[in-house]
């Protein structure tokens, strides 16, 4: 005749029993092998336990057992169990993933779930799981570009501590164009947001014309000074030279983050810096348009405002930039720069290790 397995218990393993059998965030599983050790070491059969706990005889001796062997960490997590052996071999596993990285297809740019379940003998859904396992996305790229500025460390310096060390007496602002702003009218009209679907608008459009927009931000307070102008020459620029200067205070100094464009290293723009002292002209790295915060707000009035507007003429966009701008400046807030220039130098290093890498194979 079989006897059950008899349990004795220390203070501790008590102790953590109960808080398990009460705990209300405890899962319902360990909950049940809690009570049923303690009503074992209180001495009861697995057939009373069982009645008591509303479950089954052999789960009352299991988890007796289990407990005797491992005690509260033979309950606390569940044995391992072996499970059916997987239909998709570890080496087709890799075989996927090695194609996906390493290769392409003989007629396409990139791997399709399709293409790939066709070249490897497996489904489609098993392409997919196996991608999403493995974090892989064919379809999905993203663009880069390092610089190639000879002075790029210097130039990342100078400009990273003008953000986060900004001289005292002094204003700094990022300055820009955007050029080629069209204005740009819808050949129907469109619909408008209704429940259950979004806003319609047609894909063709008639072009009436385009302006540049000339921007400088200021990165203490946000301010925004603007003008729309129909060219970007370097006259155009001297011109918007020459607004800074008026709207902004007189005894304060000017530092100015700008690009490499042309425009702004013409000898005539050289000439009217000198004449104008409390000018400082800060230039970027070439390719390097994200160290320019003006950038950033040139993205928020594009998806705000111009993207999907309706213009009939040049002067209905110029008139709608100019409202979004004097609308930002009635509550101006200024884009905080965190980054330190360590900290980019360092990312910049291991891009150029694996670029080199790759073009060393």
């Amino acid at each position: 005749m079989k006897t059950a397995t008899i349990i004795v218990l220390s203070d501790d393993e008590r102790k953590t029993l109960t808080t398990w059998s009460r705990g209300r965030s405890t899962p319902a599983r360990l909950v049940l092998r809690a009570k049923i050790v303690l009503a074992a070491a209180d001495g009861k059969t697995n057939e009373a336990i069982a009645a008591e706990l509303h479950t089954s005889k052999p789960t009352v001796g299991r988890w007796r057992k289990r407990f005797a062997a491992g005690r509260t960490a033979g309950i606390e997590k569940d044995a391992p169990r072996p499970g059916r052996t997987p239909a998709i071999t570890a080496e087709t596993v890799t075989r996927i993933v090695r194609k996906t990285t390493q290769e392409k297809p003989e007629t396409a740019t990139h791997w399709s779930t399709r293409s790939m379940a066709k070249a490897v003998g497996v489904s489609k859904a098993t392409v997919q799981r196996i991608w999403a396992a493995h974090g892989l996305k064919p379809h999905l790229t993203r663009t880069f570009k390092l610089s190639n500025d000879p002075h790029f460390e210097e130039k990342l310096v100078d400009v990273v501590g003008l953000y986060l060390d900004p001289p005292e007496h002094a204003l700094v602002l990022c300055a820009d164009e955007k050029t080629s702003i069209q204005a740009l009218d819808r050949t129907q009209q469109g619909l408008p947001i209704h429940r259950g679907r979004p806003g319609t608008m047609t894909h063709d459009y008639k072009r009436n014309g385009t302006t540049t927009l000339f921007a400088a931000i200021e990165m203490t307070e946000g301010r925004l000074i603007g003008r729309c102008m129909s060219k970007h020459r370097h006259q155009e620029w001297i011109k918007f030279l020459k607004q800074i200067d008026a709207e902004t205070p007189a005894e304060l100094d000017l530092h100015l983050i700008v690009d490499n464009y042309a425009t702004h290293k013409h000898p005539k723009v050289q000439s009217w810096l000198k004449r104008h002292k409390r000018f400082h002209i800060h230039f970027t790295p070439t390719s390097s348009p994200w160290l320019n915060l003006i950038e950033r707000w040139f993205r928020e009035i594009t998806d705000n405002r111009i993207r999907r507007g309706t213009f009939r003429s040049v002067g209905q966009l110029i008139q709608a930039i100019m409202d979004y701008i004097k609308q930002h400046n009635q509550s101006p807030k200024p884009f905080v720069w965190t980054a330190k220039a360590e900290e980019i130098l360092a990312k910049v290093r291991r891009a150029r290790n694996v670029l080199d890498k790759l073009q060393s194979v």
